[in-house]
């Protein structure tokens, strides 16, 4: 039995599943994004939703406003827990984190997802369209978030909340902003990209993008929503993901 992690925040542990979906949230969020997903899916998927540092029981910790020692230091919490077969699942910056992740184990480790799920997030190799938001003053940061639409309206229109989160949220952005795409060979893994029908800021084509990155099969999945269709078409995303599994060849972990 492994030790828990500070890292992984399973809300329903399942000691028996064949798989673990490691799960990495959009900026400001944190691993209370995915505390339905295991209800959701087949019992022999075990949720693994990744809580990085600032947020939740981590909260009195420094985020990670740079990704080469944010990934450092989450591929050594994430390796003891990679003896089962084991699939990857982003949304917006967390996209970034499970694609830098999946790199780091299938080239420096040898251990390949089985699968690579990215979600509302351009592909990493297309430059950010938008300009660097996380040193603008209070009331045009505000704005920003106003504009994405996945802060809750209660924290953005209380002063006192909203200053408390505000640190996390400068330090997400900057971690976002920061990001710098290295060349490296295609993952050996299949990729599929979800996305928001009527989000603004990612489109279908940059969703696409993403075929750059895999040897193996690819897909585009768009649904109903804004760039957090991860929130208002979560059932169906889920069952989407299950399905992808399915068809990835994993049939075979039900019975392990």
């Amino acid at each position: 039995m492994l030790n828990s992690s500070k890292w992984l925040t399973p809300f329903r542990p399942n000691p028996s599943a064949s798989l673990r979906l490691f799960c990495f949230p959009y900026a400001g969020g944190s691993s209370f994004v995915f505390r339905e997903w295991a209800d959701q899916l087949p019992e022999w998927i075990e949720v693994y939703p990744v809580q990085l540092p600032g947020r939740g029981r981590r909260l009195n910790e420094e985020p990670f406003v740079r990704f080469p020692s944010l990934i450092e230091e989450l591929t050594k919490a994430i390796l003891p827990w990679l003896d089962k077969p084991f699939v990857l699942f982003g949304h917006s910056l967390g996209s970034v984190i499970a694609f830098e992740l999946a790199q780091q184990l299938v080239h420096k480790y040898q251990l390949e997802p089985l699968h690579l799920f990215v979600a509302g997030r351009h592909a990493p190799h297309l430059p950010d369209t938008h300009p660097p938001s996380h040193h603008l003053p209070d009331d045009e940061f505000k704005e920003e978030l106003r504009q994405l639409n996945g802060t809750a309206p209660e924290i953005l229109e209380h002063p006192e909340l909203f200053q408390f989160v505000l640190p996390l949220l400068r330090a997400d952005f900057e971690l976002c902003f920061s990001y710098e795409y290295i060349a490296r060979e295609p993952l050996p893994c299949p990729i599929t990209a979800f996305g928001g029908m009527a989000d603004a800021f990612v489109s279908r084509e940059s969703l696409s993008a993403w075929r750059e990155h895999t040897s193996n099969d690819f897909s585009v999945k768009m649904l109903p929503g804004d760039h957090f269709f991860i929130h208002s078409s979560e059932s169906l995303m889920v069952q989407m993901l299950a399905l992808e599994i399915l068809s990835a060849g994993c049939e075979a972990q039900q019975v392990a």
